[in-house]
């Protein structure tokens, strides 16, 4: 039954004239709008201020470099725009519908501009009234990313959107719509700093745009919308209901059947734990970037480049862990009360904008780690500080540090290559050097303030007498071991005093590392290098560094030296620490400086050479009794442990042939008797000429009145008075001292404490 109407409401009968003049106004209004529209069309190109679209022809933009470790897996990107390029036919195909169906379903039936959707998007935002729905197809997405500048996204007046749909449909006119797409998934910003699926694809998943499942793509294709709210590691939740919305889209369009898409709704968002390894090995990319921008200049930033790095990430975590939980430990107190800040409470201190993080300098404990490949040179780890975020200064390639007892095998080495045999006895005992007539003589200490009397420089070596490492170097002369130095590849001025002996010139630490290489390979240096190779886009190699090498020692001679370094761990001052803790063949050094201020290990396997510093960037005294042995070398146990439980342990070195052996009694250098003390007796390896002749005179039936079996003894060697310590036969005769090397003397008592000395007064 039908309502009556009410009687208050009347209806306004419009006269036929009337009607005319609405509609009149109307068209008119209508053509006004057209006309209004026409001439923005025709001005929003004129004067060609419209980019040319010739160059999608070429297109070929800006691609960030990528840093590969030595296995291939990506490092990071070096660039504005980390991107990749890749072709539409190799994307997985679930990439390209989840693009097409969420930003341009009509894609492969419009030519630039979709009608519909701009009509359907008029009544919308009118009904709305607000922009509440935009009409952008791919190729109009394309056109402002593409010239940013020329028809930027963040321009909302008419005549951006109608540059937009000019430069559109230019684009159609002139590229097939495949072209077009490609161009599209190559460009499109995509939130965390990548840029086309392939750059985020590997960012998200950590794998190839090609092997992306629905679900995946999905998550590709619901970032465009708004790349910072929808990025699936920001905002992993709002990430999802965007990416099952693109899902529902899929199944509207008949793409994927309603059970399909209720199933890929239910795939879990897996991330990869990083995309690449941009927090890992950060000094070392800094260290390879430098480089690589002295050589290729901009071009690293946009040229695409492949760069295959030296680096094993797995050595590299190794070092990068044992080295923070050294320096925690330390912190902690475990190795002795520790009166500094710690790193922890330095951060929970600091705060944001506190500090620049391209100072040199830092509060808190400070290391460093670099682990080489012994036969070439190449760079498997690096460690140049605790903290890149915090200060970016590498300590392994850009401080200079007193190397303490780590030096001390370059004066030995320079002393075996002299002619000294590594039986030759010296005597641990107080020294006074007369450095300046006008100052007190310099009387340097061991570490532990006692002195051990006779002992053969092997002994003293491995462990670390200073007396007799200073005493050795003044015989050989300041000038023949700077020279050495600059054999094993120390590029750092080493001035001419005594205390150099004991590693008072500063030094880089890398290079202080690099020339135990010589050990490691028996003789041969290896120069530190960092990049195998660089590529260009196509796969070219357009830079290889090559692999160099120095001939430092012979095989004889540095097979002595190794011997002995071995030592250091088997008997010396590493031996609870390091030699202990390994079942695989190893040698290396401690080093302590003056005061405690730097702690040093450098170890070699037969096929790496890894050195652990430990100090702060300002020098100071770590903490009471600090020592390379105990501080530094626990550090470079636990990562090689860790190396070696990963790779086959390599054979010791082989005993060249060519050497003698003798058994020899350790308290004199003699050749040992059957009257000699069993515990004295030990075998010595010998460049031939070098062996001791005589036999001890010391623990023999007659004394010291002649020699066993016949023999006159021997005669004191050149320069050590008449001492039945020092034999004469096969000790080297020493060259005269040095002006700058002072004068040396027994019988002091007192003097500087520590590894290195101080550092004297030139002689005037």
């Amino acid at each position: 039954m039908a309502l009556p109407l009410d009687p208050a409401v009347k209806r306004v009968r419009l006269s036929p004239r009337a009607r005319r003049n609405i509609l009149v106004g109307l068209l008119a209004t209508l053509a006004f709008g057209l006309a209004f529209l026409a001439a923005a069309w025709s001005r929003a190109c004129a004067g060609n201020t419209c980019p040319s679209i010739e160059e999608l022809g070429g297109y070929d933009p800006s691609q960030a470099s990528k840093v590969y470790a030595a296995d291939g897996r990506l490092i990071t990107d070096l660039g504005l725009e980390r991107r990749t390029v890749i072709p539409l036919g190799e994307m997985s195909p679930y990439v390209k519908a989840a693009f097409i169906a969420t930003e341009d379903k009509r894609f492969y039936k419009h030519h630039g501009i979709d009608w519909y959707r701009v009509f359907g998007a008029i009544r919308t935002n009118v009904f709305a009234l607000r922009f509440a729905e935009g009409f952008s197809t791919i190729t109009m997405q394309l056109a402002r990313n593409i010239w940013d500048e020329d028809i930027s996204g963040r321009d909302k007046s008419l005549r951006r959107k109608l540059r937009e749909a000019h430069v559109a449909l230019e684009i159609e006119r002139k590229y097939p719509k495949d072209k077009i797409l490609e161009i599209y998934l190559n460009q499109i910003p995509l939130g965390n700093g990548a840029y086309g699926v392939e750059a985020a694809s590997q960012r998200y998943f950590g794998k190839s745009v090609r092997d992306l499942n629905v679900a995946e793509a999905a998550t590709l294709a619901a970032i465009p919308k708004a790349p910072s709210r929808y990025n699936p590691r920001r905002n992993p939740n709002l990430n999802i209901q965007r990416r099952n919305t693109v899902l529902n889209l899929l199944r509207d369009n008949d793409l994927l059947n309603a059970e399909e898409a209720e199933r890929w709704k239910a795939y879990p968002l897996q991330l990869s734990s990083h995309s690449d390894f941009s927090g890992v090995a950060e000094y070392f990319v800094e260290y390879v970037r430098q480089q690589l921008e002295a050589r290729f200049g901009r071009e690293l930033y946009t040229s695409g480049y492949r760069i295959y790095t030296s680096l094993d990430l797995d050595i590299q975590q190794a070092a990068e862990r044992a080295l923070e939980a050294r320096l925690e430990a330390i912190e902690s107190g475990a190795d002795g009360k520790y009166l500094h800040d710690t790193y922890r409470q330095y951060l929970e201190s600091r705060t944001d904008n506190s500090e620049d993080n391209n100072r040199t300098t830092t509060p808190y404990l400070q290391g460093l780690v670099v682990t080489l490949e012994a036969k070439t040179g190449y760079i498997r780890a690096m460690v140049g500080g605790r903290d890149f975020e915090d200060s970016k200064f590498n300590r392994a390639t850009q401080a200079l540090r007193q190397p303490g007892s780590v030096f001390k095998p370059i004066v030995y080495a320079a002393a075996v290559e002299a002619g000294y045999p590594l039986s030759h006895v010296m005597v641990d005992d107080p020294l006074s050097v007369e450095l300046d007539p006008a100052q007190p003589p310099w009387a340097p200490q061991n570490y532990d303030l006692e002195f051990d009397g006779p002992m053969t420089i092997r002994r003293a070596l491995y462990l670390s007498r200073n007396i007799i490492a200073i005493k050795l170097g003044m015989e050989l002369g300041e000038q023949a071991v700077i020279s050495e130095a600059t054999k094993f590849g120390i590029t750092t001025r080493v001035p001419a005093f005594p205390s150099i002996h004991i590693g008072s010139a500063d030094v880089i630490p890398l290079e202080m590392i690099a020339a135990y290489t010589t050990f490691a390979n028996l003789g041969t240096r290896t120069m530190p290098n960092g990049i195998l190779r660089v590529e260009d886009r196509s796969g070219k190699i357009i830079w290889q560094p090559p692999t160099r090498t120095v001939a430092v020692m012979d095989t004889l001679h540095a097979w002595l030296m190794t011997d002995v370094l071995r030592d250091v761990v088997r008997h010396g001052t590493a031996v609870g620490t390091v030699g202990t803790r390994i079942n695989f063949p190893a040698g290396g050094k401690t080093g302590t400086t003056n005061d405690g201020n730097d702690v040093w290990f450098i170890g070699f396997t037969p096929d790496m050479v890894t050195g652990v510093w430990i100090g702060f960037d300002q020098p100071k005294k770590i903490k009471a009794n600090a020592q390379g042995g105990v501080l530094a070398a626990p550090a470079w146990t636990a990562m090689m442990r860790e190396v070696y439980e990963r790779r086959s342990i390599p054979p010791a070195w082989s005993r060249p042939a060519g050497l003698t052996a003798l058994d020899v009694d350790k308290t004199t250098g003699y050749k040992a008797t059957p009257f000699c003390p069993k515990d004295v007796h030990y075998i010595e390896s010998f460049i031939p000429g070098t062996e001791p002749t005589a036999f001890c005179p010391v623990h023999s039936p007659f004394g010291s009145m002649g020699g066993v079996m016949g023999g006159n003894g021997p005669e004191a060697a050149p320069g050590t008075g008449a001492s039945p310590t020092a034999p004469a036969v096969g000790a080297p005769t020493p060259p005269p001292p040095p002006a700058s090397g002072g004068t040396a003397t027994s019988g002091g008592t007192s003097g500087v404490m520590g590894g290195t000395g101080p550092a004297p007064t030139k002689p005037r």
